[in-house]
């Protein structure tokens, strides 16, 4: 039987408290004022004393209103109706489609069994040469984008979420500008993607609690249809917008605050949501690509510092671009021995070429007398990045590995590649007559 209190003891903030037994943290609530209901979360608890976060904020709340408590955590629908549709951080649709009300599942669950799960072995391809090529996403793979404010991170995710060869893609935005929300809606919706597309988004001008629930709504239903042996993208934007809500919450809450504020239990809360990635044996996968956002570009901040420790390397965005140095695939030597026979070697060989046109370029910069290799490797760099780097670059796989032997050969001789040369032979561009 659902009890129901009729006295709030104190409102602070959007934090109510009331004087309860036998409720559990995590629980669900409905707060019933004069204007209507509002679901409210358990945050603490300290004995009998029961403190509420209300999602819709605490404005109109008085101490005589009532508080029911439904004894079960945040649930979300699953099902196919789910394709296609937008929701709130709460699983309230946002598109002004019906309630999905069928088939509820707990939020916020264990992850799987490291017993249960299988060695990942298989690729994602994007169309985006510098991960496809560079460094591969594999299903089940967990990975970050680092990246300052001011990056196309979200117009990354869109190009990701159109041209990714899986099932099912799942969207969690957090703290979205209402523009940014209406990017993806759109964008998804011309290009026809939305049609397998999942969207859980909290926007700035929602509460706070909802941010926090959106991760938890989107790997949930993810883990479903994975083990409907579904083949699930789940992307994530943004991480800190997460961890800066957790922070917020956790000085409601008088935690005893960690590094820069953050709770202590920071670490934890990432890992509990990034081990939802998952590959499993006669089923589907679950793959996190998540953007984290480092203020101040300082990769030592708690949130990217705590996610690197967690997650399978990470992307770096910067100047618009993914830098190749810095940015790692932990798992890409799973699947790219597989993929076509050059493609390792010509990965290590055009990031060497790379680096060394760094070199050039800073000698450049500073006036030093350019050697003809120097210019070589000029011609190089501009052209890679050009060709292979920009973002808008849209191309499958083995058409940016002939890519990239087309710009060595421009650029030049056979036998100042490094390449080893069996490869040469076999793949170096023939010279029109």
């Amino acid at each position: 039987m659902q009890k129901v209190y009729t006295k709030i003891e104190s409102i602070v903030g959007n934090v109510i408290t009331v004087r309860a037994k036998g409720v559990k943290n995590g629980e669900l609530a409905i707060v019933t004022t004069a204007t209507g209901e509002s679901y409210a979360n358990v945050i603490k608890l300290q004995n009998d004393l029961v403190s509420l976060q209300v999602f819709a904020g605490a404005a109109g709340i008085s101490t005589d209103d009532k508080v029911r408590f439904l004894s079960h955590s945040m649930k979300v629908s699953y099902s196919d109706d789910l394709l296609g549709r937008i929701f709130t951080g709460s699983g309230v649709p946002r598109d002004k489609g019906p309630l999905l009300d069928e088939n509820m599942i707990d939020i916020g669950g264990p992850s799987v069994n490291p017993a249960k799960r299988i060695i990942p072995r298989n690729m994602i391809r994007t169309g985006i040469p510098m991960i496809d090529v560079f460094n591969t996403l594999v299903e089940s793979q967990k990975l970050p984008i680092f990246s300052v404010s001011g990056e196309p991170y979200n117009q990354l995710l869109a190009r990701i979420a159109m041209q990714a060869e899986v099932d099912l893609i799942i969207l969690g935005g957090m703290g979205l500008k209402y523009d940014d929300y209406l990017f993806f809606k759109d964008t998804l919706e011309k290009s026809g993607a939305m049609s397998r597309t999942i969207m859980f988004i909290h926007t700035a001008s929602d509460p706070t609690v909802e941010c926090m629930l959106v991760p938890d709504m989107a790997l949930a239903v993810a883990e479903k249809f994975a083990i409907d042996g579904k083949k699930v993208l789940v992307l994530l934007t943004d991480m800190t917008n997460f961890a800066d809500a957790m922070k917020e919450m956790a000085i409601t809450m008088d935690q005893v605050p960690s590094n820069r504020g953050y709770p202590g239990d920071l670490y934890s809360s990432l890992a509990s949501r990034y081990e939802k990635a998952v590959d499993f044996e006669g089923a589907g996968s679950l793959t996190i690509l998540a953007v984290t956002t480092m203020p101040g570009d300082d990769v030592t901040h708690p949130v990217p510092d705590n996610t690197g420790y967690i997650t399978e390397g990470q992307y770096y965005l910067k100047g618009g671009r993914i830098e190749p140095f810095g940015s790692l695939s932990r798992l890409k030597q799973q699947v790219n021995k597989d993929t076509r026979d050059d493609h390792r070697a010509l990965m290590d060989g055009m990031i060497k070429l790379y680096a060394s046109y760094k070199e050039s370029l800073e000698k450049k910069s500073m006036g030093f007398q350019m050697t003809e290799w120097d210019d070589k490797l000029l011609k190089y760099g501009q052209l890679f990045e050009r060709k292979m780097m920009d973002l808008s670059v849209n191309i499958p796989l083995e058409e940016a590995l002939d890519l990239g032997w087309q710009i060595l050969s421009d650029c030049f001789e056979p036998n100042e590649t490094g390449l080893k040369s069996d490869l040469i032979i076999a793949r170096w561009p023939k010279k029109d007559a």
